[in-house]
């Protein structure tokens, strides 16, 4: 289940800001500390221990940032020096994936944020030095958003940087649609170049958010995305098959939208003459499964994408989501037979159901081939 900024959500009783962010990670973060002249690592543990309770993710930064600046030199170049020697060992270079670090040292990217915006230069620094623990994605926002192009030139050095979590924030930070990140207001095509370079990285930590930086910016800008991933096919400059991957995970977003280009670019037909039959229930309950199934000819053979959407019955009108059915092959003269069945769950936190005339729409590569409406009842 997906989880807001407060760190809430899970199953019964779970709390990502307990997991993150407790008595022992602070005292793991005042032990760090410790190695400044003066820390008193039970002052701050008595600030912050009393203050966690009820609070998520983002709160409880706060209460660790407050406690830790505490005992911070005022002027910021010198709790930027500070803020550096607490830093533990940079994670591993050497890894490619899954090594994100401790939540706790996004304290720093907090204090960097907090004071750092009049000192743009040694506060992009300290996120450098920051980031290799722990990535400084939400942190480096304001200050595209204040001084963009001082940033995006510091980027094109730190988009070739040895560390590759370095190489990740470029990516990252300047996402258009970070979840859950403070928007930007500089063009969204802006760090399109910065892409060319990290589009080749050889690590799928970074190669994961460029195609993520793409999905954003395809949902306002798909000719450009477009427009990029051709250019790097041509170029070459990436393992085939990772730019392949990256193309994929690029383009999730436009192909449920049906989007001709995306469907073509990843050697889908939109115009494979295709034939269909729908079978659903006629009527079912919230609750029950509606079971689809379906027919698929054509007189060409082809690779096809089939997805199907619902439509659901709302207060206020209708609503429509996509969902994956199959990725498979036609051939002349055989059919192609799909089956799935589709809970219409009650009691979703995401999207409620309501009773009334529903349909499901067979897409193929893009395009509506085949309709069929039932009743959803109480």
């Amino acid at each position: 289940m997906a989880r807001g900024p407060d760190g809430k959500g899970g199953g019964a009783g779970f709390s990502l800001a307990d997991q993150l962010f407790n008595a022992e990670s602070a005292a793991a973060l005042a032990q760090e500390a410790s190695v400044l002249p003066g820390f008193d690592a039970g002052r701050f543990l008595d600030h912050v221990l009393p203050r966690f309770d009820g609070l998520g993710v983002h709160a409880r930064l706060g209460v660790l940032a407050d406690a830790f600046e505490a005992q911070l030199p005022s002027n910021f170049n010198a709790m930027a020096e500070s803020l550096e020697a607490t830093l533990p060992e940079p994670l591993d270079p050497a890894r490619k994936d899954d090594d994100f670090g401790r939540f706790i040292h996004a304290v720093h990217g907090v204090l960097a944020a907090r004071h750092g915006l009049e000192h743009p230069e040694r506060a992009l620094d300290l996120l450098h030095a920051a980031t290799q623990r722990f990535s400084m994605e939400y942190a480096i926002r304001p200050f595209l958003n204040r001084w963009p192009d001082l940033v995006l030139a510091r980027m094109q050095g730190w988009a070739r940087d040895p560390h590759y979590h370095v190489r990740r924030l470029v990516s990252e930070g300047t996402r258009p649609k970070l979840p859950w990140g403070m928007g930007l207001t500089l063009d969204p095509r802006a760090p399109l170049p910065l892409l060319d370079v990290l589009h080749a990285d050889d690590t799928r930590f970074v190669t994961r958010s460029v195609a993520n930086h793409l999905n954003d910016l395809g949902k306002t800008h798909p000719d450009a995305v477009l427009e990029r991933l051709n250019a790097w096919h041509e170029s070459g400059a990436q393992d085939s098959r990772e730019l392949d991957w990256i193309t994929r995970h690029a383009l999730r977003t436009a192909v449920k939208r049906g989007e001709t280009g995306a469907l073509a670019l990843l050697g889908y037909r939109p115009d494979l003459p295709v034939t269909a039959r729908l079978e659903i229930e006629p009527e079912l309950r919230i609750g029950e499964v509606l079971t689809i199934a379906a027919s698929l000819e054509s007189p060409e053979a082809g690779p096809v994408l089939v997805d199907y959407r619902l439509r659901f019955a709302r207060p206020a009108g209708s609503a429509e989501k996509v969902f994956k059915l199959k990725a498979a092959a036609l051939a002349p003269g055989k059919p192609l037979t799909l089956a799935k069945g589709h809970r219409m769950k009650g009691d979703a936190s995401t999207f409620r159901l309501h009773p009334g005339p529903h349909a499901v729409i067979l897409q193929v590569n893009g395009r509506d081939v085949a309709e069929a409406g039932f009743t959803l009842l109480d």
